[in-house]
């Protein structure tokens, strides 16, 4: 698996999460989903993904061909 399906794997998992704890627990738990879609939309407006950072560290193969 790359990089980048890790990370959209987590993404996704983690809003389900969320909205199912906001769902069954908490309504604050809201704010799990909000912080994950505020953090894509920070990575796609700068390129900088934080979890693409510590998988690539931590020997996970990317997806280009040239790295």
């Amino acid at each position: 698996m790359t990089v980048d399906r890790i990370v959209h794997l987590v993404a996704g998992l983690m809003v389900l999460l969320g909205l199912a704890l906001a769902h069954y627990v908490h309504p604050y738990w809201v704010a799990l989903p909000a912080f994950v879609g505020l953090n894509l939309a920070q990575s796609g407006i700068t390129r900088f993904c934080p979890l693409a950072f510590f998988l690539k560290k931590a020997g996970i193969k990317d997806d280009s061909c040239c790295s």
